[in-house]
């Protein structure tokens, strides 16, 4: 088993080497004032920061129907659970993208996502009571569970569609900056874990922020679409070359 985990190390520090060196050919691009690179950079702050502001106010709302102290663990295992999965979608998702057609449907899937997001950001109903842990999950429109157990599935299913949701954005937006992508999920990842209650109130107070996100996502999944038809690797035209 020593040898097993020893090999597998040594296979990964080329790998992580790669990124790293992505890393810091983005990061100077970014120096030396590359125009793309800034526009990618800027659409993948604005998507993590909408999203995991989204994704605070769905966590707190799942779990407001619950006494205080149940609330409390549910909204750390959620900010968890999405920490986990975006590193795990991040990690596979630029090879994932290699695969023909996988664009496309990415894109297609982001489309589903901005119709999500519109869906929320028309004024709810009555909406429930909300948690005093999350601001603005109150007008959030979605139901609170009603158990502990039913709390952290409900959870847990939509952490792996909001994880999936925000990579594939990232990763979208980031095409051709590879490190930028990575730098991303390090933002994505201390947004969710310090700020995302912060982000949460902010986004409900200035509801413009969130519209600006949605477009950029709209943006995003058309350009992947365009991207997944007609790119020459990568592209679903190439299944009729």
């Amino acid at each position: 088993m020593l040898f097993s985990f020893l090999a597998a190390a040594s296979a990964a520090l080329p790998a992580a080497d790669g990124i790293w060196a992505q890393i810091v050919a983005d990061v100077s691009h970014l120096f030396s004032g590359d125009g793309s690179a800034w526009f990618a950079f800027g659409q993948v702050l604005l998507i993590d920061i909408v999203l995991a502001g989204d994704n605070a106010i769905v966590i707190g709302a799942l779990a407001a129907g619950l006494p205080a102290d149940q609330r409390k663990k549910v909204i750390l295992i959620g900010i968890i659970a999405a920490l986990v999965l975006r590193i795990g979608f991040a990690l596979i998702v630029t090879q994932l993208l290699q695969i023909v057609g996988l664009v496309f449907a990415g894109g297609l899937l982001l489309l589903w996502v901005a119709w999500k997001m519109y869906r929320e950001l028309r004024p709810a109903g009555a909406g429930n009571a909300g948690s005093p842990e999350v601001e603005g999950d109150e007008h959030s429109g979605v139901k609170p569970a009603k158990s502990f157990a039913s709390a952290a599935w409900a959870v847990a299913i939509a952490d792996v569609s909001m994880s999936l949701d925000n990579v594939l954005a990232v990763a979208g937006a980031a095409r051709d900056h590879p490190g930028i992508l990575m730098i991303g999920l390090v933002f994505a990842v201390a947004l969710m874990g310090i700020a995302a209650n912060l982000i949460a109130k902010y986004i409900e107070r200035y509801r413009w922020i969130a519209w600006i996100g949605l477009l950029v996502i709209v943006y995003v999944a058309g350009s992947m679409i365009y991207t997944g038809i007609t790119d020459q690797e990568v592209g679903l035209m190439t299944l009729f070359g």
